[in-house]
């Protein structure tokens, strides 16, 4: 039976994820700092979808155990979901070098620490599917986004490469660029709802895109021209714009 690692499994469009995932006949790995928290989504997919099913513990920030921990899978993931992310107030983040760090490296450090590790497997197998979970709000700059947008942008721009690099190999890259997603990280925002998706919404179109080997998917499909339209605005304009 073919199966999938979620990277990240604690967030609710990682737990829409393995719900989809599981559905499908896979078996699922939910890796996440605290494992013990997803005991009650463990024995549910068991029992619901009759998979195998178990969490263990992953911690993004953790650099130095991340060779360690994919030597230490009991079976070699087929499909590999990086789902983490750290969305922080920008004021706090502007204003105190932890929190803006703590962005970065949950948004792009960590995720090229552990997706490396994961190609370099994939590729000496020569098969598998990395699928990162990137946002539009890495397509373009902004000041209410200054950190988050910026590491986005830089992990959007490591999966082109990454997809680049594995495709010889037989290994498939795909990047998610959601738009709004009203879950726990979002929770305090006032989202519109046409531009907003719900975490099992975008397990769904993720999973049909991995099926038809999608390199890059908008989970609304507007979003694309939307943010064709953003990133067409000369500079000029843009930095005096209030987006």
């Amino acid at each position: 039976m073919a199966s999938v690692l979620i990277l990240g499994a604690g967030s609710d469009i990682a737990m829409a994820m393995a719900r989809k995932w599981a559905e499908e006949k896979f078996d699922v790995v939910l890796a996440a700092r605290r494992p013990e928290r997803l005991q009650a989504l463990e024995s549910d997919i068991r029992v619901r979808y009759n998979v195998n099913c178990h969490a263990i513990a992953f911690d993004a920030l953790q650099y130095e155990t991340h060779q360690a921990f994919v030597e230490s899978l009991q079976t070699s993931p087929d499909i590999t979901i990086c789902v983490f992310g750290l969305l922080a107030p920008e004021e706090d983040a502007l204003n105190e070098w932890p929190v803006a760090k703590a962005m970065i490296d949950t948004n792009y450090t960590g995720a090229v620490s552990i997706l490396n590790i994961i190609a370099r497997h994939y590729m000496a197998r020569k098969g598998g599917t990395i699928i990162g979970i990137s946002s539009v709000a890495g397509e373009r700059g902004r000041a209410d986004r200054l950190i988050y947008s910026s590491a986005k942008a830089g992990f959007t721009a490591y999966l082109s490469g990454l997809r680049n690099l594995c495709f010889p190999k037989g290994v498939h890259v795909m990047s998610v660029l959601p738009g709004y997603v009203y879950s726990r990280m979002t929770e305090n925002q006032k989202l519109p709802p046409m531009l907003t998706s719900r975490p099992g919404e975008v397990a769904r179109i993720v999973f049909n895109a991995y099926l038809k080997k999608k390199n890059t998917i908008y989970i609304k499909w507007f979003w694309r021209f939307i943010m064709l339209v953003v990133k067409s605005i000369p500079e000029f304009l843009f930095k005096k714009m209030k987006l």
